[in-house]
């Protein structure tokens, strides 16, 4: 008889982080109400899973990180520039959807529990510019170490600013990606006409 119920709080467990998910993708001010209705539940039901909103808030981001961090260990290609741009491609596409919730996670509010769960994504960041350096793809007039971070630090930018609504906006997360890794606008270009599958919509 107990393994039911705790299937189907399993079940509404996930069901509630869906729903924040959504809640807050589309409004980070999400309320807890607005998120139980969107799960199905009450608000009673709903604080018998999470103590707070907080607590709601700290596992979407949890979450979205382990998202995130799937990309990362995903990106294989040899080329260093390639493989940068088709982390931030993938990234956004990830991002874009919940645009909200990904600025939320980014925050300075919740930066630093973000920037923990994002270790792996992190490394694989180092990984690909040190490589890059390297092999003479990428600009070495910065230690790798603090172009990681710069790169980083425009990826969060992007999250933060540009409208996920435009057709244009993955592009240009890309783009933004590249040119602070030493490429020029004509050779981020050029890199994104022999990769189409990195803009595609």
């Amino acid at each position: 008889m107990s393994t039911p119920t705790r299937r189907d709080a399993v079940e509404n467990r996930a069901g509630i982080l869906d729903a924040a998910t959504a809640a807050i993708g589309h409004d980070p001010r999400a309320s807890i109400d607005t998120i139980a209705r969107r799960a199905g539940l009450s608000r009673r039901a709903l604080y018998g899973h999470f103590d707070d909103r907080n607590a709601i808030v700290r596992e979407v981001i949890a979450a979205g990180a382990t998202r995130f961090n799937a990309i990362a260990a995903r990106v294989d290609d040899q080329d260093s520039r390639v493989a940068l741009a088709r982390l931030a491609s993938e990234l956004w596409r990830e991002a874009a959807h919940v645009q909200a919730a990904a600025a939320l996670a980014l925050d300075d509010a919740h930066l630093a529990e973000t920037s923990d769960a994002l270790a792996p994504l992190r490394r694989r960041i180092d990984q690909i510019v040190r490589r890059g350096q390297e092999a003479g793809e990428l600009r070495t007039d910065l230690p790798a170490p603090t172009l990681a971070r710069l790169l980083e630090e425009t990826g969060r930018m992007v999250v933060a600013r540009v409208d996920a609504g435009s057709s244009t906006a993955r592009s240009i997360a890309v783009c933004a990606v590249l040119s602070i890794a030493g490429l020029s606008w004509t050779e981020a270009r050029a890199l994104l006409e022999q990769h189409p599958d990195l803009e595609a919509q």
